[in-house]
């Protein structure tokens, strides 16, 4: 005869010998071959509750758990990090505001939207980071919530008046912008280049579509190859393209920038905060123009001199409503801002004439004729830091007249240079 099975729910009884020791009993599970404890006249005793780690729910069951809605306090980073994100500024080579740049990419390409801990995935950031990220997007886009359902996960997504905005290009003005991609090139391998390089490969799509009217027909041209400007030595920042793109996002956002910046007069390093106003391409190297925030002036920086860069992503600065770039750009001669204007003459032979008359080197300059076929250059200057170079490069078919302080770098420079010339050359393998 089978043994009898215990009723369900019924809790185990033990006898009172047992009930007296202070040691839990151990009961076995029920079983096919399990009996039921033997009966006892003695006093029952209800054993002990279970604790709470034996009636917590099992591995298996916890994981299918719903997520926590998305409104939620921030003070989950505990649980943030067994995902794998750690708390602080990310480390890689990206940068903040390229994580900004990436989280509006993610939210175009997933119109429906995605939750907040799908996109601090995705970035590899805290959810905490990503809340921030979005109050920062929801300055420049228009951002919408919506809940998946009552108490579930909420979707950010894009409104629909952000759809992309279509802009209609002729194959003439295609062309004409290709002309200056080249000009970009110094910036390869940055974010910005990038950017810059993907708008020209679109207008190389408008480029090459057949031509209409006396062009009809005509779509492998190729006026891409052969409408350039070319560069004059251009720089190669291969090594600064995050300090680039972080130059050029402080810049756009107008958010303060913070480096290293090395001095030019004696090479050692300071830590600066620059509010950047501008971002300038001279002479195909890129310059900064904006306030020295400790000094309390508006000054000229390069960004071969920058390290270490970080721009803010919470802070803003204002644009002062009176700042021109053109008060700081001297044409062909810097963009420094000097001190008051002066008069500045130089005389050219009739040899360079053409080249001089051609040329558009300042905004104030006039040309006059000369005796003999050469010309007479008049401008005013505020900061003459280039125009000695400049002048020498015409070697002996230029000449300055005043004023007399440049007179003599001029004459310095020449007999400097004159001098080098009397040395005997150093032997082979020698400095």
């Amino acid at each position: 005869m089978p043994p009898s099975k215990p009723r369900a729910g019924a809790a185990p009884r033990l006898t009172g010998d047992a009930g007296l020791d202070s040691r839990p009993a151990t009961v076995a599970p029920p079983g096919p071959s399990a009996r039921p404890p033997a009966a006892s006249p003695g006093p029952s005793v209800r054993p002990p509750a279970a604790s709470p780690r034996a009636s917590s729910i099992p591995p298996a069951a916890a994981s299918k758990r719903p997520p926590p809605p998305e409104d939620d306090d921030d003070d989950d980073d505990e649980g943030e990090a067994r995902g794998g994100s750690t708390r602080g500024r990310p480390r890689g080579p990206f940068t903040q505001h390229r994580r900004l740049d990436a989280l509006r990419s993610l939210l175009q390409k997933h119109p429906a939207g995605l939750t907040i801990y799908d996109l601090a995935r995705e970035l590899n950031v805290t959810p905490r980071s990503l809340r921030r990220y979005l109050v920062e997007v929801k300055r420049e886009l228009d951002l919408v919530s919506v809940a998946t359902r009552p108490g579930g996960p909420r979707l950010w997504r894009l409104s629909p008046s952000e759809a992309p905005r279509r802009v209609e290009v002729r194959r003439t003005q295609a062309y004409a912008l290709l002309a200056a991609r080249r000009l970009f090139e110094p910036m390869r391998g940055s974010t910005l280049f990038e950017e810059i390089d993907l708008a020209a490969q679109r207008l190389l799509g408008v480029a090459r579509r057949p031509g209409r009217g006396p062009n009809a027909g005509v779509a492998d041209a190729r006026l891409e190859e052969r409408f350039l400007y070319l560069p004059f030595a251009p720089k190669d920042y291969a090594a600064r393209t995050e300090e680039l793109d972080d130059l050029f996002q402080a810049v756009a956002d107008l958010r303060p920038l913070r480096c290293r910046y090395r001095r030019a007069r004696d090479g050692r390093e300071e830590r600066v905060l620059i509010h950047p106003y501008a971002l300038v391409l001279y002479k195909d190297a890129i310059y900064c123009v904006g306030l020295h925030v400790s000094r309390g002036e508006v000054r000229t920086f390069l960004l071969d001199r920058m390290r270490d860069t970080e721009c803010a992503v919470t802070e803003r600065f204002e644009l002062p409503p009176d700042f021109s770039i053109d008060d700081y750009f001297q044409g062909q001669f810097g963009i420094w801002r000097g001190g008051e204007p002066r008069r500045v003459v130089i005389d050219f032979d009739e040899r360079v004439t053409e080249f001089v008359r051609t040329r558009k080197v300042h905004p104030s300059q006039e040309i006059t004729p000369l005796p003999g076929g050469g010309v007479r250059l008049t401008m005013h200057i505020g900061d003459m830091t280039e125009l000695a170079t400049w002048v020498l490069g015409f070697g002996e078919t230029a000449r300055v007249v005043e004023p007399p302080d440049l007179v003599d770098r001029v004459k310095r420079e020449l007999a400097g240079a004159l001098a080098r010339y009397a040395e005997p050359p150093p032997a082979d393998g020698q400095a």
